[in-house]
């Protein structure tokens, strides 16, 4: 048995809390969402991490503002959260966890939030940049099938590049 003592670390909790962001901001992949009855009814499965993130309402509201309602449709997207020490429960700072970012938007966007009883405001959300290497994928296809779909999954800003690689794979035509 090694020494290393990370994993006594861990809350004794089944869903990511504050403290598991307390290294800074991580990005996490939606793989799922379930959601159920109860105080914290939506649950959101990350490929990264070994337990649930349970949003609470108004990061709920961000991802229904970002993504739509419908939660299948956040399967493979992404999330920038981190903690946010100035989180209040009951009065007391408790920290907790906060949306920084997300992928599948196209701007910068201010989502509509209730902070407390009787008050509207925003909550500021950063496009999470795509870290896909889409033009090193195309690159490394040497086959049409392969480009056409990769072509389907890649955004629109690299559709033209994906288009140009299977034309040059192509060769030149006699028109």
């Amino acid at each position: 048995m090694g020494t290393d003592i990370s994993e006594t670390l861990a809350p004794n909790s089944d869903q990511l809390d504050g403290v598991d962001l307390a290294g800074g901001p991580r990005v996490f992949t939606v793989v799922s969402v379930k959601v159920t009855k109860g105080e914290q009814p939506v649950a959101v499965e990350l490929a990264e991490f070994p337990r649930v993130w349970r949003p609470g309402k108004n990061m709920r509201r961000v991802l229904g503002f970002c993504w739509g309602t419908e939660g299948k449709h956040w399967t493979g997207r992404r999330v920038k959260l981190y903690l946010d020490p100035d989180v209040k429960y009951g009065g007391d700072d408790v920290g907790g966890v906060r949306i920084a970012a997300v992928s599948h938007i196209a701007k910068p966007t201010d989502a509509p939030i209730i902070p407390s009883r009787g008050k509207a405001a925003t909550w500021h959300v950063d496009v999470l940049a795509d870290e896909r290497d889409w033009r090193g994928e195309a690159d490394a296809l040497t086959d049409a099938d392969s480009l056409r779909g990769l072509w389907q999954q890649a955004p629109a800003a690299h559709r033209d590049y994906i288009r140009a690689r299977a034309t040059s794979l192509a060769g030149p035509t006699d028109e």
